[in-house]
């Protein structure tokens, strides 16, 4: 599941994943600062975290986010700052050590300020099928 943000959706995902006999992975969905968009509050992280830790079907991979569009060096300091909270929340405890190796930033428009920033996963669907993807 790439972006779960709300803590009370957790107990239904691990539900359906122990009724299927698997662990579910997923990323947090972290808000960069845009009230439109969804996400947890960055500050709510290490929340978020210890309350899918309580559930053994639920197994947190990484961070994701989704920066402001329209002007790379913004994103670059929104994938800057992602980066920077998961090695807080690994350095806190919050998480252990490694288990939040996955980054989710970065989409057509700004997939290279990502990458940069330590990006393991982009989202590029509209430049690779208009072929814009260079």
């Amino acid at each position: 599941m790439h972006s779960v943000y709300k803590i009370d959706h957790l107990p239904k995902i691990a539900h359906a994943a122990q009724s299927l006999g698997i662990v579910q992975d997923i990323l947090l969905e972290v808000n960069s600062g845009e009230e439109a968009k969804g996400g947890v509050d960055p500050s709510q992280a290490a929340a978020f975290l210890a309350a899918a830790s309580d559930l053994a079907h639920v197994r947190v991979r990484g961070l994701m986010t989704m920066a402001p569009q329209g002007d790379a060096t913004v994103a670059r300091a929104c994938f800057s700052r992602l980066r920077a909270l998961r090695d807080e929340l690994e350095g806190q405890g919050a998480a252990p050590l490694g288990s939040l190796a996955e980054l989710s930033m970065g989409m057509s428009d700004d997939w290279r300020e990502a990458i940069r920033e330590g990006a393991t996963i982009i989202r590029v669907g509209r430049a690779v099928f208009s072929g814009d993807f260079v």
